[in-house]
């Protein structure tokens, strides 16, 4: 078991050595544009056309809640979209967006990709910011995916 580890910086700046995936929830309206892929965006132009190239062609793939896109960025670096959130951008009086059985689902494609390419994890604290969740419900979800099973994780709180 790996202890989920917790760092100030920057999450598209993963702190570690060998492959990397860096893990971010998004919405299942294909809206990108606010929150934490704006910083993604700045980095890297494929994950943005990706996802929008996902979810424009829905129809033919898997994009929905609970569903995972990787994407290459560097040689060893990844991000992985993850559809966690329904609709509308941000918390209002009639609920939060956040999807806690899509985002638990996600994690667990996450971990198998981790697996497979013996890649650490890096993430803000997802689902937790213009998705409205709670992170005491989410980091529990983050461990019994990822640290139960072995795979070195780190989130980031951005100073």
């Amino acid at each position: 078991m790996s202890a989920l580890r917790f760092i100030k910086g920057d999450a598209t700046s993963p702190q570690a050595k060998g492959p990397k995936i860096i893990a971010h929830v998004s919405n299942d309206i294909g809206g990108w544009g606010k929150g934490f892929v704006v910083a993604i965006s700045k980095r890297w132009p494929e994950p943005e056309r990706e996802f929008r190239r996902w979810h424009r062609e829905r129809a033919g793939n898997d994009f929905g809640l609970g569903a995972t896109q990787l994407v290459q960025v560097q040689p060893d670096v990844w991000v992985a979209n993850m559809v966690g959130q329904r609709g509308i951008y941000r918390a209002r009086s009639t609920g939060v967006p956040v999807r806690y059985e899509a985002i638990e689902r996600c994690l667990h494609t996450l971990a198998e990709h981790a697996l497979r390419l013996n890649a650490s994890v890096h993430m803000p604290r997802i689902g937790c910011g213009l998705a409205g969740g709670k992170w005491e419900r989410i980091e529990p979800m983050i461990v019994a995916a990822l640290c139960d099973r072995d795979i070195p994780t780190t989130v980031y709180d951005f100073d």
